[in-house]
């Protein structure tokens, strides 16, 4: 495939960019009382009003122009027929199989895998009641109302996040604990809060070999025995998600209990599988089924819908004009929903370990940038926060804003005050504020003319700041799976722009490798270990002050 940046529809939004010169927002919506008409859309319940960036009726058409020419609509194709498209693994990407519903007929490459993903989906059901019903119990007889889920990247993060944004849907007399850090901390404070006579463990790992899943699982196994259970207990308060029978089976866990999921379903792309077992236990498989279809409505809009009326589609090729062309290096997710505390996080990993290659699918270096730096926390916190680097840092930030319209919760005016900042911030960052408007507030105020003249400066805002808003009418299962979706198959269209597998990580496997090396070389408390390490320098003396202070027992 020819250059990203060889392109002619490349040279052309460059072009573009130039044309637009100091055009501000303000002027584009200004002369075009249709902007927001004109870019916005809905589909599966969620309204994208992205009219709010800095770019003409002609980039938008030249960025069209470019997925075409990229080859986003056959590589959505490809996905959707389950090729093999993550090429360095060899692998089909196949999630949209997990929520496609009990009529799909899905295929990896040329294996039917829609029947599987059924059973599967059926045997978790079937788990799920039976621990809601009182027919799988704990070894003393008591029901199983405590979930500790231990795993870790991808399974945890997916559906933690979702646990946590479905909290109205909770049901009665359960808590779900989720660990991840290999920091034992993380599982002592889990384990502080249960007892072990009502407390089920899932332990999920693909290979069942994961060093910071299996180092915590072992140890909340130590935990609970050393309550007085046996190893045959083990087998009525310990699950897997896996695909590993053999060290599943080593460990305790009884293989009826083990739900599968398999190698074209990547782990940051997981929680809609046998990985979202901790959902439906504290959810109930009903609204996990919801999840599910709010998804799947995602999933055919994102498949059926033309490049200029496809929200996930659009939403990337906004993000790739303002990466690449508006040089914005950092994008911020801000969701108006205390509930959704916990995407910003989910999608640091669906898109930073997504999309941060270096290296294209040809084993080529790349010579553009490709994913940015995402951050973000709920609204209004973040607006205590990091806002001010926002509205008015040296360095742009692009940002989506997320709110639902009707609040689980309508407390007083607590979510007219929450929308009302939603609003204003997208407002703020667009309109900013002149050097002549901030001197008129100062006078209105009372100032005099040399208070005015030092201050002035200081209350101007550029403005121009990018942003996109999400809308939907409430936060609820099928609303959520939708949002999830539609970031998926951004995350997707922006790695087929950019020439990058989106679904390999490889740049996540040296820290690993070094961790293991150097973990027999860090000395228990008490214990002193020989100098001597085969490392650099700073390596070598972090690694004898570490032991230092350890030998002598701290």
């Amino acid at each position: 495939m020819t250059n990203l940046v060889d392109t002619p529809e490349w040279r052309a939004l460059q072009a573009h960019a130039e044309a637009l010169g100091a055009a501000s927002m303000r002027d584009l919506f200004d002369r075009d009382a249709d902007r927001f008409r004109r870019y916005s859309r809905s589909a599966a319940g969620l309204f994208l009003d992205f009219s709010k960036n800095l770019f003409s009726d002609e980039v938008f058409e030249n960025l069209l122009g470019l997925a075409r020419a990229r080859g986003l609509e056959a590589r959505r194709d490809a996905m959707f027929a389950g090729e093999a498209i993550n090429k360095t693994e060899g692998r089909a990407v196949l999630h949209v199989a997990l929520r496609a519903g009990p009529n799909a007929d899905y295929s990896a490459a040329g294996a039917p895998v829609s029947a599987l993903v059924n059973d599967e989906l059926a045997r978790m059901k079937r788990f799920a009641d039976a621990v809601h019903g009182g027919a799988f119990k704990g070894h003393t007889g008591k029901p199983l109302t405590n979930v500790v889920n231990i795993g870790i990247g991808g399974s945890d993060l997916g559906p933690l996040m979702v646990v946590e944004a479905l909290r109205p849907c909770w049901l009665d007399g359960r808590q779900s604990f989720f660990v991840s850090n290999v920091d034992g901390q993380h599982l002592v404070d889990a384990l502080d809060a249960v007892d072990p006579e009502t407390t089920l463990f899932i332990v999920a790992s693909k290979t069942f070999a994961t060093q910071e899943t299996l180092a915590n699982a072992r140890s909340a196994k130590a935990w609970f025995l050393a309550s007085g259970a046996g190893e045959k207990d083990i087998a009525k308060h310990f699950v897997a998600l896996s695909t590993n029978e053999a060290a599943v089976t080593a460990f305790g866990i009884d293989p009826d209990n083990m739900f599968r999921f398999w190698d074209w379903v990547g782990g940051r792309y997981s929680l809609w599988s046998a990985i979202g077992l901790s959902i439906a236990l504290q959810v109930g498989f009903g609204n996990f089924e919801k999840l599910l279809a709010g998804a799947r409505a995602m999933d055919e809009h994102f498949r059926a819908a033309p490049l200029g009326e496809n929200m996930p589609a659009l939403l990337a090729l906004i993000g790739v004009w303002n990466r690449n062309v508006q040089n914005i290096a950092a994008h911020a997710v801000l969701p108006y929903d205390q509930h959704l505390h916990r995407l910003p996080a989910y999608l640091q990993q669906a898109d930073m370990e997504s999309n941060g290659k270096g290296v294209g699918e040809g084993g080529e270096p790349v010579v553009h940038d490709t994913g940015p730096v995402l951050f973000g926390e709920p609204g209004t916190n973040g607006q205590h926060a990091f806002y001010q680097l926002l509205h008015q840092g040296t360095d742009i930030v692009s940002a989506d804003f997320i709110a639902a319209a009707v609040s689980a919760s309508e407390l007083g005016d607590h979510h007219q005050m929450l929308l009302a900042n939603f609003l204003a911030q997208t407002e703020a960052l667009m309109r900013g504020k002149t050097e002549a408007e901030a001197r008129a507030e100062l006078a209105a105020d009372g100032l005099s003319q040399p208070e005015i003249d030092r201050l002035a400066l200081h209350k101007v805002f550029a403005g121009g700041r990018p942003t996109n808003s999400i809308l939907m009418e409430r936060l609820t299962p099928e609303t959520l799976g939708a949002l999830i979706a539609l970031y998926e198959h951004k995350i997707f269209c922006q790695g087929v722009i950019w020439g990058v597998n989106s679904f390999d990580q490889w740049g996540v496997e040296l820290g690993k490798a070094l961790a293991t090396t150097i973990l027999p070389e860090i000395s228990a408390l008490g214990e002193k270990k020989p100098g001597g390490s085969a490392h650099d320098s700073s390596t070598n003396g972090l690694i004898g002050w570490i032991n230092a202070v350890r030998s002598a027992g701290s």
